[in-house]
């Protein structure tokens, strides 16, 4: 009997569609496995990874990690989006909001954390911000929580400069495998 309401919980989670946002210069979307290759060379540049990962992403690993972030929606009713550009429809980054139960104290709980990566190529076009304004407009109409947070590594400051204008502000630093991380957090609306 279990079995069966398993089979049909998970049907019904598979039907949840993700919405598509548009700015001037940027459709986020839903993941798509063609997207692939594109996340996969993102990862391996060494200005996307130095602060987040540390290291390069092997293939296997750009794949998990894009297979987690399309199964945000699902299970969360939330998650990341592909931030491709209008113009020519190439992918150039991700931004979105997670419950990834991170080990890390104090713990998160209750809190979407919001997070965003962009190819190298479109970083100082404004377009990180323009993805975060975007899905934190979507989050004040769409999600119950009444504030969100984001983890950013102390020596990444185009990332702190973003979430302070996107109205974040510092509320603690910490620790999170092994490197110092300060945690921000913004309430509904501000």
């Amino acid at each position: 009997m279990s079995s069966l309401v398993w089979c049909t919980n998970l049907s019904s989670i598979m039907t949840v569609e993700v919405p598509v946002l548009e700015t001037e210069r940027l459709r986020l979307r839903a993941h798509r496995a063609d997207d692939f290759a594109a996340i996969a060379a993102m990862w391996s540049e060494p200005i996307v990874y130095r602060h987040t990962t540390g290291k390069p992403l092997s293939a296997e690993e750009a794949w998990s990690k894009a297979l987690r972030n399309a199964g945000l929606w699902p299970v969360l009713g939330y998650g990341f989006w592909v931030v491709e550009e209008k113009a020519t429809g190439e992918y150039v980054g991700e931004t979105g909001f997670a419950d990834f139960k991170r080990d890390i104290q104090p713990p998160l709980t209750g809190m979407p954390e919001m997070g965003w990566i962009l190819v190298s190529r479109v970083h100082g076009k404004g377009y990180a911000t323009e993805a975060v304004r975007a899905a934190i407009a979507w989050s004040d109409e769409h999600l119950a929580a009444e504030r969100m947070c984001c983890i950013i590594h102390l020596e990444n400051v185009a990332s702190i400069h973003l979430a302070n204008k996107c109205g974040f502000r510092e509320s603690q630093r910490t620790t999170y495998k092994g490197h110092d991380v300060m945690v921000l957090t913004r309430l509904k609306g501000c």
